[in-house]
């Protein structure tokens, strides 16, 4: 329970710097919606852009000039920002330890590796959970000027679920690489670059049918916008790849981190 609290406290500054950065970005993304706002003219510029790109990157799945419509284009952004911080706080609450030299005392302490892990890895869900409530407070705070329907609020409430496996994805892959990797310094390095790494192989299975099959190696692909709009629904497929990537990850993490020496 000391490990907890001490996480806790420890990256509560990260926390507060990841929800401002969040903020920021919905304030910035609804003061540009306001051009599209009631206005299908602006919808012209979608016109000029290749259609390979519009269906890449979903453009043609939402009409930009409802809230629901533009809050389902930056659904993507917001997956980008809340799981680079879940892949960061997943690697760098394991490999810390041994950067900072502070993993002798964590050993000389009356508990076993793996409950180290547990309690580093519930401090790092709860940082999850809390930056995923400021992004859903500030999306509806934003909203709430443009008087939103009921539509708005329950399609809002399926993406924040939908970030939500996501965010649990990429912190279990953060925490097996930062109990798994030798080279501690680089565990959130790697993670951020697999995060990016399926985040490219989405833009690109969306790009052309023969890529399709990339969409499973892409989280960024499990909960698309566009239908998470249209059928108002999770795919239980990916959900249930969602729960075998995280369970895997976590269990290499136990087991490689119970089994590596550890540089003190």
């Amino acid at each position: 329970m000391n490990i907890f609290r001490r996480e806790l406290k420890a990256n509560f500054r990260s926390l507060l710097i990841w929800g401002v950065i969040v903020v920021l970005f919905v304030m910035v993304g609804v003061s540009k919606f306001s051009a599209y706002y009631g206005n299908p003219e602006m919808l012209a510029i979608l016109d000029q852009m290749p259609p390979a790109l519009l269906s890449a990157f979903s453009f043609q799945a939402f009409n930009l000039t409802t809230v629901t419509g533009f809050f389902g284009l930056m659904f993507t952004y917001f997956a980008l920002l809340v799981s680079i911080a879940a892949a960061m706080w997943g690697s760098d609450i394991i490999s810390k330890e041994e950067r900072d030299k502070t993993v002798e005392f964590s050993l000389t302490l009356p508990v076993t590796r793996s409950r180290v892990v547990t309690a580093k890895a519930l401090a790092a869900l709860v940082n999850c959970i809390a930056l995923l409530f400021i992004t859903w407070g500030a999306s509806l705070a934003s909203a709430a000027q443009y008087q939103p329907d009921g539509e708005f609020y329950r399609f809002l409430a399926l993406c924040m679920l939908a970030l939500f496996i996501m965010q649990l994805i990429f912190l279990a892959i953060g925490i097996f690489l930062g109990c798994a990797m030798k080279r501690y310094k680089r565990a959130s390095a790697v993670a951020v670059s697999v995060l990016l790494g399926t985040y490219f192989l989405s833009v690109l299975s969306g790009l052309h049918r023969d890529l399709e099959f990339l969409k499973y190696l892409s989280p960024f692909k499990y909960f698309d916008a566009g239908v998470l709009l249209r059928e108002s629904r999770l795919d239980v497929t990916f959900v249930v790849l969602s729960a075998a990537i995280v369970l895997l990850s976590m269990a290499g993490a136990y087991w490689s981190y119970t089994r590596r020496d550890l540089y003190i």
